[in-house]
């Protein structure tokens, strides 16, 4: 079965197939780094990189992901904090980098930064400038939306009203409201570059613009980030890219990830309600933390809460136990085939939910088969699906076992777990009881069975 990706710029669901055979060019919109990234931010990079999962199993994948790091934004966390713009971009994208390792999200293919490319964002302004797409004003060089008939395309309003300035903020030096910065200047305290305008430094959207036409070409197969990009950003890289590629196509398809909210409310500073990746890893795993943001469909918005959190803990002791308690399907069936109602939900728009009740009702069969080597091959095609989506990749024992911050050590469980078996043989029930509860209450889960005791992090 093909692909399917639901494309946001014709408002449905394609069969998937790259420009080139068997050569695919995503790019995706990734973080501005002066802060820790909140789970709102980790939903893009899980989403995408199941995505750039399942097309390496079909085609030659060249997956962009960018830092900006020219941007207000840093400019006033500096400011803030007395460090260099270059102090605090190299150590926020740092962060990223360690809370996505954290999350399993591979590293993209490419990560450009906009820094790196000054020289090609002078370029495609310049162009846009000769070509009559962009003029300068007042130390400014805006775009001129008037002189492409397509824009609104993408997030489908109304170019008159967009004209009209609709969430547009209006500048005198503007020929029209809708008119958009590609570059503006810079004072003596903020950083600056070079140009043929004087010092200054580029707007956001042609950022992207031109570190995706270096590294992957002037059309791409796919484009993606959150809902939150669709305007104005990728509307105004669409009409920029557009018209300094001489109308060629800049994104193929558009794809686009819904907002998480925390608890039923939007995430914000003022509301105090921001919950950071970090935050999280204090107190659950980051696989956790992923199958949580794989457990709505992508294009859905995701509500947040501790219950989602520790339900997805549940949901992978489930799985994890499975593998745990069939022997030998490491050695006896390689792990090399998916199950196919598995595959065909993810390519079905990346439907996870549909997905993960695969692997639920793979479990379930493996469990409840009574031929051996019937359970073996389920299990190891439990753990091939479950690869897609970066999940069950841990060590089943190491899973149960694994440490988390404050938590009660290994040594200290299992020298409790010895002195309840002696309490046990004793016939001392009432010791053997009060350390079980003393375990329990320490959210260790033991069981007794004929091999053993054995135990796990309950939470």
């Amino acid at each position: 079965m093909s692909i399917h990706l639901y494309n946001t710029l014709s408002r449905t669901k394609e069969p998937f197939e790259p420009a080139n055979p068997g050569q695919v060019s995503m790019y995706v919109c990734g973080p501005t780094v002066y802060s820790r990234p909140h789970i709102g931010n980790a939903r893009p990079p899980v989403i995408f990189d199941v995505l750039a999962r399942l097309l390496r199993t079909r085609y030659t994948l060249t997956y962009a992901r960018n830092i900006t790091d020219i941007d207000d934004k840093i400019n006033a966390a500096a400011a803030e904090s007395g460090q260099s713009i270059a102090e605090i971009s190299s150590r926020f994208a740092d962060f990223y980098h360690q809370d996505m390792e954290a999350l399993g999200v591979l590293p993209p293919d490419i990560e450009p930064r906009a820094t790196d490319h000054l020289s090609d964002i002078i370029d495609m302004i310049q162009g846009l400038v000769a070509t009559g797409h962009a003029y300068e004003a007042d130390g400014h060089v805006l775009f001129d939306v008037t002189s492409f008939d397509q824009y609104g395309r993408l997030s489908r309003r109304d170019r008159k009203e967009l004209l009209a300035g609709a969430r547009v903020a209006v500048a005198d030096y503007k020929q029209n409201p809708g008119d958009f910065i590609l570059w503006k200047p810079s004072s003596e305290d903020l950083p600056g570059w070079e140009s043929p305008w004087g010092t200054g430094r580029p707007g956001w959207h042609i950022e992207c613009s031109a570190m995706s036409a270096r590294h992957l070409g002037r059309t791409i197969d796919i484009h993606g980030g959150g809902n939150d990009l669709i305007f104005p950003h990728h509307e105004n890289e669409i009409a920029q890219s557009t018209c300094a590629h001489g109308g060629q196509v800049f994104a193929r398809f558009w794809l686009h990830n819904g907002f998480v909210n925390v608890d039923s409310t939007k995430m914000s500073k003022s509301l105090g309600n921001i919950v950071t990746v970090c935050e999280l890893l204090e107190d659950a795993p980051g696989e956790a933390i992923r199958l949580a943001l794989l457990s709505a469909h992508y294009r859905q918005p995701l509500d947040w809460t501790d219950e989602v959190l520790t339900e997805s803990c549940r949901k992978l002791d489930r799985l994890y136990g499975t593998l745990r308690d069939i022997q030998g399907w490491q050695q006896d069936w390689p792990v090399t085939e998916a199950d196919s109602t598995f595959l065909s939900a993810l390519e079905d728009d990346l439907n996870t939910p549909r997905a993960l009740a695969a692997l639920f009702d793979l479990a379930r069969e493996a469990n409840s088969s009574d031929v051996e080597e019937q359970r073996k091959k389920l299990a190891a095609r439990l753990r091939a699906s479950a690869e897609y989506l970066g999940l069950l990749g841990t060590d089943p024992e190491q899973w149960f076992h694994s440490e988390p911050q404050g938590a009660m050590s290994k040594e200290t469980i299992e020298a409790l777990i010895a002195d309840r078996n002696a309490a046990r043989q004793e016939r001392d029930f009432a010791t053997a009881d009060r350390i079980r509860e003393q375990l329990d209450n320490a959210g260790i889960t033991i069981e007794d069975g004929s091999g053993g005791t054995r135990w796990r992090r309950s939470g």
